[in-house]
């Protein structure tokens, strides 16, 4: 469903634009164009004090704090991880920022964001970054599981492949809230909080 709405209380949540993330050849999006619009976006709503949530994906340089499980192929070593790879992008951050550190794919399971975002009233989140299958998708599914408003700003994320992209974006984002482009969420913001 496209946009229709904000609420008054609608934050930006921002989902893993860090070094090591960002770097990777990403479709069909290019990640600077990502970020570009998630500036925008993040300028939008800090210019109506809106909450700002940047969320990072970081584990111990050992890897001990990585999630395990079983999966096809079998369990993955950890990785060694290059300098500055879980530095937020610097063209998104701002003062006054909220920055949550995950270790799993999703935004809500073991950090304190729905804490965040409920000691500020949020009703709301708009939601970008990278990847649209994974990080993306999983908080999208916990947050509307928590009982926000979803809105997915489809052009502000982008994935490692071109079909599970679109996969998420044409028949999993449509039942989980409204979609919409940057430009338009920046301007439904202007109208319902200018």
């Amino acid at each position: 469903m496209p946009v229709t709405t904000l609420d008054p209380k609608t934050a930006l949540v921002v989902i893993d634009l860090q070094g090591g993330i960002v770097a990777a050849p990403t479709v069909p999006i290019p990640a600077a164009e990502v970020v570009a619009r998630t500036a925008a976006l993040a300028a939008a709503f800090r210019a109506h004090d809106l909450p700002v949530v940047l969320v990072r994906v970081s584990t111990a340089p050992d890897g001990a704090d990585a999630v395990t499980g079983r999966i096809d192929g079998g369990p993955r070593p950890p990785r060694p991880r290059p300098e500055g790879w879980d530095e937020l992008a610097e063209a998104i951050t701002g003062p006054g920022d909220i920055v949550v550190t995950k270790r799993n794919w999703g935004a809500f399971h073991g950090t304190d964001l729905d804490t965040q975002l409920r000691r500020r009233g949020v009703t709301q989140i708009v939601l970008t970054g990278i990847a649209t299958s994974i990080g993306v998708e999983s908080t999208a599914r916990a947050a509307h599981e928590h009982n926000y408003h979803v809105t997915l700003a489809t052009d502000a994320m982008t994935d490692l492949d071109v079909d599970t992209h679109r996969n998420t974006i044409e028949k999993i984002f449509p039942r989980l809230g409204e979609t919409g482009t940057t430009d338009e969420i920046i301007e439904l913001l202007a109208k319902t909080h200018g």
